[in-house]
């Protein structure tokens, strides 16, 4: 099979060329054209030693006889590092973060028993799915002593959670010295939970400033104040100012808020 031409002619040497372009001649003729190659090859190698010494731009590499552009090197980027998320400061959840302190006799680590009139039945569902195991104790019409007696007796038979939810002050007036009575039943707690009421009726202020200031005296105690948020939100409640309707934006609103301080 004959041979495909040389593809790259511009590495051929003038000589080479001289000697391939027609037959060989005798005497002067042939004598000329050696003398003529002479002066071409000398030509190229005083050409190609002025560009040794003249800068000039780096060549493209060449491979298989076609120009190709030397790509400059690649920059392996160093693997992400991975991190860790940490809760913010004042921030904690349902009994593990912070750790809880360790509760005293008749409360149950681990656990959460949560007491309420019927507001508390309004927002139960979304309280059990954000705090899941949570047991709630909740009904129409309760007043805050019978919220007492009942604690009292979960403490007494060893049934009470060492994380408490009291949600109590819709029906009826209380004092700081209710509010203290309350804490001496739940002495022991890792945490209590204290929610502010928001219901159509004067003790709704004295109320909740009872129990802001009762939380602000013990340690183990902290406010969920819903007051404030379902007076920003007027429309999560019914038209008598005090129920949400069950499972609405208001129920879950306030369920989460519970959990958040729980």
């Amino acid at each position: 099979m004959p041979q495909a031409p040389d593809p790259t002619p511009e590495t051929t040497s003038p000589a080479r060329r001289a000697r391939h372009a027609a037959p060989r001649r005798k005497g002067r003729t042939a004598l000329v054209v050696v003398l003529a190659a002479a002066v071409v090859a000398a030509a190229v190698v005083g050409g190609l030693s002025l560009a040794r010494r003249t800068p000039s731009r780096p060549r493209a590499a060449v491979t298989g006889g076609r120009p190709k552009t030397t790509a400059p090197p690649t920059t392996v980027p160093a693997p992400p590092t991975s991190s860790t998320t940490t809760p913010g400061p004042g921030t904690h959840g349902p009994i593990t973060s912070p750790p809880l302190p360790s509760p005293g006799a008749g409360f149950n680590p681990g656990q959460v028993t949560a007491v309420g009139d019927s507001v508390m039945l309004d927002y139960q569902t979304p309280l059990q799915e954000d705090i899941p195991g949570v047991n709630v104790l909740a009904s129409v019409s309760r007043q805050w002593g019978e919220g007492e007696a009942i604690l009292q007796q979960l403490k007494s038979s060893g049934q009470l959670g060492a994380v408490v939810i009291v949600d109590l002050s819709t029906n009826g007036p209380i004092s700081s010295t209710d509010f203290d009575a309350m804490m001496a039943i739940l002495s022991g707690a890792s945490r209590v939970v204290f929610v502010t009421v928001h219901v159509a009726r004067p003790w709704q202020d004295p109320n909740n400033g009872v129990l802001a200031a009762g939380v602000s005296r013990y340690p183990n105690a902290v406010l969920a104040d819903w007051n404030t948020l379902a007076t920003q939100n007027p429309g999560w409640v019914y038209s008598d100012g005090t129920h949400l309707p069950i499972d609405g934006s208001g129920a879950h609103a306030l369920a989460a808020m519970i959990a958040a301080g729980a």
